[in-house]
């Protein structure tokens, strides 16, 4: 079991490892106590499969080895995917739409992920609709009916909208509620999975629809991004920009910052400008960053 995640403040980053580190736990809880006593063990790509010799008492299966990958590592992310049997994959949406950068890793990995389990998490400020599910959207229509999704699940996290003043920036106690809740939430997670439980969040005709409603802004805020982002006068060209962004979005040319029209809408910069020079969309002021980490 393998999970790959995209992350641009943190959010998701929190999310992969703390499935990867639930999922360590059930595995050394895991014993043959949670078998029927006539019942054998097998592993099967990264799970723990009961073979029953009488009428099994659930068709259970245990992850027994997780590890996570941001997509953004150098790593022979092939092998990686040719060597598991379930993939995984973490990530923030933005209008119901997965970011760019998450969808072009699963285009170019496409073959090697069709016959995979998959399991999707996204992370949301509101309400998403299909937020898990957009992912699908990268497969042809084909080969979307066939995927196995065993798992998808969304997860409420801080809004990382810093640059619009409507929108509060969380820290503190209210940042530990969401520390808590998510950890709360993935125990079960884990032990659906554990258990063979599938649940598709954002998979039903209600959440795709709301979803739709909201995917037409992803469209055209990707197209217009070149002229949504703004480097304000506050910009020292202290280039740390260049070096975090996840596109390689930004240059420096003649002594001052450019971008190149090759936004995925992270927010990773606007947040940790040192000099807050950066906004998106709103073009706000920026009066306090966000970043999980930091935290």
């Amino acid at each position: 079991m393998i999970i790959f995640y995209f992350s641009g403040t943190g959010n998701s980053k929190y999310v992969a490892e703390a499935f990867c580190r639930e999922m360590e736990k059930e595995k050394k809880n895991f014993t043959t106590e949670d078998c029927c006593p006539t019942d054998s063990l097998e592993v099967h790509g990264g799970f723990y499969t009961k073979i029953s010799s009488t009428p099994p008492c659930s068709s259970v299966s245990s992850v027994v080895f997780s590890s996570c990958y941001s997509i953004e590592e150098d790593v022979d992310f092939d092998s990686l995917i040719n060597g598991e049997e379930t993939i995984g994959f973490c990530y923030p949406i933005f209008f119901s739409r997965a970011p760019r950068i998450m969808r072009e890793f699963v285009a170019k990995y496409m073959e090697a992920l069709k016959n995979k389990k998959l399991i999707i998490f996204c992370t949301q400020m509101i309400l998403s609709g299909d937020g898990a599910k957009s992912l699908t959207y990268v497969f042809p229509r084909e080969v979307r009916r066939s995927l196995n999704v065993i798992y998808a699940e969304h997860f409420f996290m801080p809004n990382n909208v810093t640059d619009w003043f409507i929108l509060p920036v969380e820290s503190g106690k209210k940042l530990q509620k969401y520390i808590a809740r998510t950890e709360q939430k993935m125990q079960t997670i884990c032990k659906n999975i554990r258990r063979g439980k599938i649940k598709r969040r954002g998979f039903n005709i209600f959440s795709q629809m709301l979803g739709l409603l909201q995917a037409v802004f992803v469209s055209t805020m990707e197209k217009k991004a070149h002229k949504m982002l703004k480097i304000n006068n506050n910009c020292n060209v202290c280039k740390v920009c260049v070096s975090i962004c996840p596109t390689k979005n930004f240059v420096c040319e003649n002594d001052k910052i450019m971008h190149k029209n090759n936004c995925t809408i992270c927010y990773r910069c606007v947040n940790k400008c040192p000099q807050k020079a950066v906004t998106f969309i709103f073009n706000g002021k920026v009066k306090k960053q966000y970043n999980w980490s930091e935290e």
